[in-house]
């Protein structure tokens, strides 16, 4: 029950931190101060409290958008364990329910952002769903590594107790995994070099010109649905690049923290150093991320 309540309050409220520690280290990289770390818990809360303008071209469908997009995220966070602690909710086959629930995310997306009947956030929604074809299989290919490594189709097994052990006899294929994971991390996160989230240059706009049209509590729920996506992910990638197990749970909740802390800043030292891809690099990018990962099934099939 206290490990529960703790996942679920980490979960919960560490997602804003992790934009400010990236935006904090870009600045830093760029020689400037910098906003503050809890900078993105401020917008939430202005979001939360200003009005919503609806176009009188929208429907339902744009309204829902970002509240299922958002729920379905909430539902994949309770099924990824956060380091060597299990999840609130665990059982066999979850790692598909997983990955269809941000395939679920993405297409309320999308859906909300067509409603609007523009052209061009049609353009991104188009975009969105045609990487997330490719980024998809990745995630698909790692997860068949990982459930054969563990025996096991459900994520707890699959992430806790074995991640150490298959690094000392499988370590070249979670070498390969880790690479794609990252790469698909980036992809699924709309992050450099993929997408720049900051850009208002609308010809190379993937996700942020999908929800220009939203305002008020609705983009702050996009917000945050975003935050949250890309803490569940990183989630997934530090369980798997860092494994540990001190036996100590609060030691292993610290060290979480502190992993995920790290994944947070090697985001902003990549989106430092690199620049945004042209559009026609992307699906070549994200389809290396396919191969990586299935040389990594090939290797623990052999």
């Amino acid at each position: 029950m206290v490990d529960t309540v703790i996942h679920i309050l980490i979960t919960l409220l560490m997602p804003p931190l992790l934009l400010g520690v990236i935006n904090r280290t870009k600045a830093i990289f760029a020689g400037r101060t910098g906003p503050p770390l809890v900078q993105a818990y401020y917008d939430l809360a202005k979001l939360v409290r200003k009005g919503s303008v609806f176009s009188e071209t929208t429907s339902w469908v744009f309204r829902a958008g970002p509240v299922a997009g958002l729920a379905a995220t909430l539902v994949a966070s309770l099924l990824i364990p956060l380091g060597e602690h299990r999840p609130p909710l665990s059982f066999s086959g979850d790692m598909i329910l997983f990955a269809y629930l941000f395939g679920l995310a993405r297409f309320c997306t999308t859906a909300a952002a067509l409603d609007t009947g523009s052209s061009f956030e049609g353009m991104g929604a188009a975009r969105e769903a045609t990487f997330a074809c490719l980024a998809e299989p990745a995630l698909f290919f790692s997860l068949a590594v990982l459930a054969r490594l563990s025996g096991s189709l459900s994520l707890t097994p699959m992430l806790t107790g074995t991640a150490a052990t298959s690094w000392l006899s499988a370590g070249a294929s979670l070498l390969l995994l880790v690479g794609s994971l990252f790469i698909v991390l980036l992809a699924e996160n709309c992050r450099v070099p993929f997408d720049d989230p900051t850009t208002h240059l609308e010809l190379t706009m993937i996700h942020e010109v999908m929800v220009l049209d939203h305002s008020g509590p609705l983009f702050g729920a996009i917000l945050y649905g975003a935050a949250l996506k890309l803490f569940v992910l990183g989630a997934l990638f530090t369980d798997i690049a860092l494994p540990y197990a001190t036996g100590i749970p609060v030691v292993d909740w610290v060290l979480f923290v502190i992993a995920m802390m790290m994944l947070a800043v090697g985001i902003g030292m990549v989106e430092s150093v690199m620049a945004r891809l042209r559009l026609p690099k992307v699906p070549q990018m994200l389809a290396a991320a396919c191969i990586l990962a299935a040389f990594s099934l090939l290797l623990v099939l052999r």
